[in-house]
């Protein structure tokens, strides 16, 4: 089996984006260097797991002594990005994700994987036996404009309920625990 590596050393663009309305959103980690734009589909979950664990590696290495990378507590106002998602065309939709520190470049590597079609039914067998993956380099204060973003595009979704704290559609919310 071969795989197809989507490798973005130092993009011009790393989002996270969403398309369709609240509660019914689909989440794309999409990535562009100059014309080409990979654009991979995840959860709202991973999304946030993804931010909160970037500013962790992060938070982590500001306290090595004498910040020796540079790391920005908070997000360079040149670094917000606060645009729409480039046009989508999805690669594939993530499984397993994976996130580290490269000291040699001072980036944080993000590395996604499909999900397995092995369980699929559908898998043709005379497909060709090909996967993606993407891995993503990024720079200190791209990695925490990166996890200002995404959080505030998960934050962006339906409110939820005060009571049970599921979200609230727009057409209504049988709560979980209805006031007496």
């Amino acid at each position: 089996m071969s795989t197809r590596v989507h490798e973005f050393d130092w993009p011009d663009r790393a989002v996270i984006g969403t398309i369709g309305r609240p509660g019914s959103r689909t989440f794309y980690l999409q990535v562009r260097s100059g014309q080409r734009v990979v654009s991979i589909a995840l959860e709202k979950q991973q999304s946030a797991l993804l931010a909160e664990k970037i500013d962790e590696i992060l938070d982590q290495l500001i306290t090595v002594k004498g910040n020796p990378f540079s790391v920005p507590t908070n997000t360079p106002i040149e670094l917000v990005d606060n645009d729409g998602l480039d046009d989508v065309e999805e690669h594939f939709r993530t499984g397993a994700m994976s996130l580290g520190w490269d000291p040699t470049v001072a980036q944080v590597v993000v590395e996604a994987y499909p999900i397995s079609d092995a369980d699929d039914e559908s898998h043709d067998a005379d497909s060709p036996d090909e996967t993606e993956m993407l891995v993503l380099r990024m720079p200190v204060g791209t990695a925490r404009a990166f996890a200002k973003r995404t959080r505030e595009v998960v934050g962006a979704g339906r409110p939820a309920c005060t009571l049970c704290g599921y979200p609230v559609d727009a057409d209504g919310h049988t709560c979980a625990f209805p006031e007496d």
